[in-house]
């Protein structure tokens, strides 16, 4: 049985933070093998990165560039990942990583919270390494500065979620089609971005089972 479990999965060697900031995906498009060697539902490929998505995980592309998401103030580019008809958008990372997973997010206050679960199975199965909750008062729908005017959802907080062990796949959650996820990087417990737009000034460092804040609205989509 230990044999098995050897051959089952890929010795694990610690590697540089991987950083999804999702341009290049299409506009509502299933992000799927984008970042796999394969391509995303509209047929767009981008890095291969060893990372891929369950059917659901979507793309979204600010309208400022041409797609139907009420974007601002992204963290990088003009594209973010979302979901409409799923309840969660899980991703999957086969060759694992440690440390942590840290992203960014922006949803609209009043409609619930949002959620992500970390594991050390593939495709949201295994042992539940970490468990963080959304809440959406860090991303309120206003107040958040120029530069990018049109979007609703133009404030971004942003989250670390250290945890113990290697994970190898990560569900985020939350009501469907009101909250965004950017710049996901796995094996650190800080979100890569050149920027970080007010008011997610401060990182939100969670520990597991603990609970962030987070708000939501409808997506122009």
């Amino acid at each position: 049985m230990a044999a098995m479990l050897v051959l089952a999965w890929p010795a694990y060697a610690a590697a540089a933070p991987i950083v999804l900031t999702f341009e290049g995906v299409g506009n509502v498009a299933d992000i799927l093998g984008f970042y796999n060697g394969g391509t995303d539902s509209a047929g767009h490929s981008g890095p291969n990165v060893g990372v891929s998505f369950l059917t659901g995980a979507l793309g979204l592309v600010d309208s400022d560039a041409g797609g139907t998401g009420g974007l601002s103030h992204e963290p990088s580019g003009q594209t973010a990942l979302f979901f409409l008809d799923v309840a969660t958008a899980i991703v999957t990372v086969r060759a694992g990583f440690d440390t942590g997973v840290a992203f960014f997010f922006s949803g609209n206050p009043g409609v619930g919270n949002g959620t992500v679960m970390v594991y050390d199975g593939i495709n949201g199965r295994g042992t539940l390494l970490a468990n963080a909750i959304l809440n959406s008062s860090l991303t309120p729908q206003s107040g958040c500065g120029g530069g990018d005017p049109t979007g609703t959802y133009s404030c971004w907080a942003p989250v670390g979620i250290p945890f113990s062990g290697i994970a190898r796949s990560i569900a985020f959650g939350g009501s469907a089609n009101f909250i965004a996820f950017d710049n996901v990087t796995f094996g650190s417990v800080t979100p890569s971005s050149p920027t970080v737009p007010e008011p997610g000034s401060a990182l939100l460092l969670i520990t597991a089972a603990a609970g962030v804040a987070f708000r939501r609205r409808a997506w122009r989509a």
